[in-house]
């Protein structure tokens, strides 16, 4: 038998491991062999002990889950069984994987590589322990265009700014290429599949209709999503995605952070779309694409500098810097109370939906490190515990990019003013009414310095500003230019 173990690659298309399971030697995919079909089974485990580990938001929990049974739904239907493990942490999966394996008869595993430390490790483990088995495991790149390792400077090693990395990574895809696998054909005949809130493996597994609503999963929907935005959005994304207001964005973050789309799938999409593949800005679609060579960039980052999976600065230099420490500042900020409209509207969407745009999450993240003055990573692991795209990689690299610390060429004197970015982004106050409402009647001219107004009126409803933008800049820059002079 062969198991294939899904993770974040929760989807039949363009599935390496899928596809390799089911097309060897033995399979029934176009095998020249004629030889007698192999069984294939598929396996997913649920951590909740080592997802707490790793703040996963329970809003994400809830979709991979909701994923994980429409994905048992469609295995069922090719005869491809699915089998649910409840293993609390990382520790206990390569003994728990071992017994399924002698229990079901498995030879060979297929599985898509993670790239964070403590899943390599964990994989590492249960390599290890299947092959003291005599089991085979089979590795695979599922998670990116090109593999990690693919794009490296001249010297052989990873780029340490993006720009650079943007230019080889797209000459490496021309001289490459990539493949889309297709879904399998059906294996056997149709299984039931028992529905996941019906197992005794998951604890409250329903989402409230608002959240399914926001959030519906399958390859189907990830698949509207991105047709929708390359048919009505891509060609004024460059003009468009900084507006929160707007529809200017493909809102698939979360179908690729869980696996339900991928990249590859996207690169292909956008091609389709346009006719050809974008090589510069001069070019409609580039500017999406250039987003998604981004992820790729944070992604090979990850995989390729460990200590970015262990809470260190890229920099290494900025470990020492003298960041603060406010329980009722961070609490404020967490909660959209910092008396800076932009900033308390988009911590608000985020507490109520899940996601945030990306063009906010730049701003919040730098009023909390460079006005705040506050580490890091108490955002990313805010973040983490409260996006339904939470990805290790995507949060950890705009966090250090926005904290002056991480893979970037630009210098750290670079402070976003959070007036301003409201001002020029959510110019009639669009977005921010429908977040604070208790902004929802102030006129336009005033709401992203609403107070003066406000006190006028006898309010006093919304917060005043907790810090002076101009005095916590200048303290901001201070801090790294002591560190400089050390």
């Amino acid at each position: 038998m062969r198991l294939v173990w899904f993770r974040n690659d929760l989807r039949l298309a363009d599935n390496p491991a899928l596809r390799h399971a089911c097309a060897t030697p033995g399979g029934n995919s176009g095998d020249p062999s004629g030889g007698e079909q192999e069984e294939v089974a598929a396996l997913f485990v649920i951590s909740p002990a080592q997802w707490r580990v790793h703040k996963m938001a329970p809003i994400r929990q809830r979709f991979l889950l909701a994923q994980v049974d429409e994905l048992g739904k469609s295995l069922a239907a090719l005869g491809i069984p699915l089998y649910l493990l409840r293993v609390e942490t990382f520790a206990e999966v390569p003994a728990e994987i071992g017994a399924l394996a002698s229990r079901l008869g498995v030879r060979q595993l297929y599985a898509n590589q993670a790239i964070e430390l403590d899943e390599q490790r964990r994989d590492l483990a249960v390599s290890q322990a299947l092959q003291g088995q005599g089991v085979q495991s089979h590795w695979f790149n599922g998670c990116c265009v090109l593999p990690p390792g693919r794009v490296l400077t001249g010297s052989k090693e990873m780029f340490k700014v993006f720009t650079p990395f943007s230019r080889a990574w797209l000459k490496a895809l021309e001289e490459d290429g990539f493949v889309i696998h297709r879904a399998p054909t059906p294996w056997g005949a149709p299984l039931p599949w028992r529905p996941l809130a019906e197992t005794d493996l998951v604890e409250e597994m329903g989402r409230e209709a608002e959240e399914a609503a926001r959030w519906p999963v399958g390859e189907a929907e990830a698949q509207r999503r991105l047709h929708a935005f390359l048919e009505e959005a891509v060609l004024d994304y460059g003009q468009t995605r900084d507006f929160p207001a707007l529809a200017g964005t493909s809102v698939i973050s979360p179908y690729l952070a869980a696996g339900i789309i991928s990249p590859r799938q996207c690169v292909a999409a956008l091609q389709q779309r346009l006719g050809y593949r974008p090589q510069s800005k001069a070019q409609p679609g580039f500017v999406w694409l250039n987003e998604i060579i981004w992820r790729e960039f944070y992604r090979h980052l990850l995989m390729l500098v460990p200590s970015l999976s262990m809470n260190l600065p890229f920099k290494a230099e900025t470990r020492s810097l003298p960041w603060g420490w406010d329980p009722a500042a961070l609490c404020a900020w967490c909660e959209g109370r910092t008396g800076y409209p932009i900033v308390d509207a988009a911590m608000r969407c985020l507490n109520a939906t899940g996601w945030m745009h990306n063009r906010l999450r730049m701003i919040v993240a730098s009023f909390l490190t460079k006005d705040l003055h506050l580490h890091w990573r108490l955002g990313e692991d805010y973040f983490m515990s409260r996006l339904v795209d939470g990805d290790l990689a995507a949060n950890n690299g705009g966090w250090q990019w926005a904290a002056g610390t991480g893979a970037d060429a630009a210098p750290y004197f670079r402070v976003f003013n959070p007036t301003t970015q409201g001002q020029r982004f959510d110019p009639d106050g669009s977005f921010i009414r429908i977040w604070v409402t208790e902004l929802k009647d102030v006129p336009t001219a005033l709401l992203h310095q609403p107070h003066e107004w406000l006190v006028q009126q006898g309010r006093g409803d919304y917060p005043a500003p907790m810090v002076d933008h101009a005095a916590a800049r200048i303290r901001a820059i201070e801090m790294f230019q002591e560190l400089e002079r050390k």
